[in-house]
């Protein structure tokens, strides 16, 4: 392909085509594992299991999710996007078909924490490459947008896999999500296409990013920032029912946050088309570890409520500015692999984060304690990405699009 055809089809009407497919990737994908915390609580009951070894589950697919991008997005650099997502399609949607047949709660690790695990993994990462990919003047616009798809799919999933649990089991609920998972993820891959930069030895470029400072800081931040993100999934709804509300209105709040991170998604990725995109990353992850302040609150479902709202808002714009800031750093050819080198980080936090928050819980019989480690990881994440300047790494200076 040579240069012309490359410029009409960089921020073409094919390109925003793109983008909402992977809009509605994102909705079912994300939206879809961020209802985890509806079914928390009828799965622990029938099983008798504790919040740590409930957590679990979510604990090993929001780690996988995030381990397995460096590979998904190293097959979408050389696949395409199209071959990916059929896989993730699948796994996704036997995933939950198999969950709603479990017998015991460890069955659960292996038929959600896997292979719904493995499913976001072959979603997510590669359609944000390919929007990343089909962009250059507007590409952090376009990646609001697809990245908004977490936050509405979030949103409306949340309040309606309440509404199916209600009548028809968490079981039942499972049984529908697999088919309608399943089905609109392969249609998003039977219409996605890969994106027309040029073919480069993906492997050995990222050997050298992962190796400058400025990949690490964003890598050690990134990690523990996504502490703040996973608490409040699993454990917001079950404490507010603890707190008297009502299971919908609990799972609702999981829905406030997908609607605000919306706001933050699409505001902040408005923003930094003018504005510099690092600075609002910055900002993002900052208000990101202070909005757990207001967890603490004393109040009532009010409290929750503003908790969710500024949680989400920062939390959307944390989201939709990393894959920008990758971008103008480090370029967009590869952009997969290094989008899935630097989640892969949100795999310790899962792991280890979600469970230990559990535990805390379950030692102390408060859920103040989850909530400070949460905000406090974010936190630290923030103060270590502050010194970080808008510099290009030797790695990136060759690319099309920085």
């Amino acid at each position: 392909m040579d240069n012309a055809d490359f410029a009409q089809l960089i921020d073409s009407p094919r390109a925003w085509q793109m983008t909402v497919i992977a809009f509605f990737a994102c909705f079912l994908a994300c939206g879809m594992q961020f209802t985890f915390g509806v079914f928390f609580r009828p799965m622990a009951e029938e099983f008798g299991a504790s919040h740590a070894s409930a957590a679990t589950i979510f604990a090993i697919t929001a780690s996988l999710s995030n381990l397995m991008g460096i590979v998904s997005g190293s097959l979408a650099d050389r696949l395409g996007p199209r071959r990916v997502l059929v896989a993730g399609a699948i796994s996704l949607g036997l995933g939950l078909y198999l969950t709603s047949r479990i017998h015991h709660i460890q069955m659960a690790y292996a038929t959600y924490g896997i292979c719904v695990g493995i499913g976001v993994s072959l979603t997510y990462v590669p359609v944000v490459a390919m929007v990343g990919g089909w962009f250059r003047e507007r590409r952090t616009t376009a990646l609001g947008i697809t990245v908004s798809g977490i936050g509405c799919g979030t949103l409306l999933l949340v309040p309606l896999a309440a509404v199916a649990i209600e009548h028809l089991g968490w079981r039942g609920a499972y049984r529908l999500a697999s088919v309608i998972t399943a089905g609109g993820l392969l249609t998003c891959a039977a219409l996605a296409q890969a994106p027309p930069v040029p073919a480069i030895r993906v492997a050995s470029r990222l050997r050298a990013i992962i190796r400058t400072r400025s990949f690490l800081t964003l890598y050690a931040s990134s990690t523990l920032s996504s502490m703040a993100i996973f608490v409040p999934f699993v454990y917001l709804p079950v404490f507010a029912q603890a707190r008297g509300v009502s299971e919908v209105r609990a799972a609702t709040l999981i829905g406030f946050i997908g609607a605000s991170s919306v706001v933050g998604r699409l505001g902040l990725g408005a923003l930094a088309d003018r504005f510099e995109v690092l600075k609002l990353y910055k900002v993002a992850m900052f208000l990101l570890g202070a909005s757990f302040a207001l967890w603490a609150l004393p109040g009532g479902y009010a409290s929750l409520a503003l908790f969710a709202i500024v949680m989400g808002a920062a939390y959307g714009g944390w989201v939709v500015t990393l894959p920008a800031v990758l971008a103008e750093i480090f370029g967009v050819e590869g952009l997969g692999a290094t989008l899935g080198a630097v989640y892969s980080g949100g795999a310790v936090s899962a792991i280890i984060g979600t469970p230990l928050a559990g535990y805390l819980i379950d030692r102390t019989g408060s859920y103040l304690w989850a909530a400070g480690l949460a905000g406090g990881c974010a936190l630290a994440g923030f103060f270590i990405v502050l010194p970080l300047q808008r510099t290009t790494a030797p790695a990136a200076q060759s690319t099309v699009a920085a």
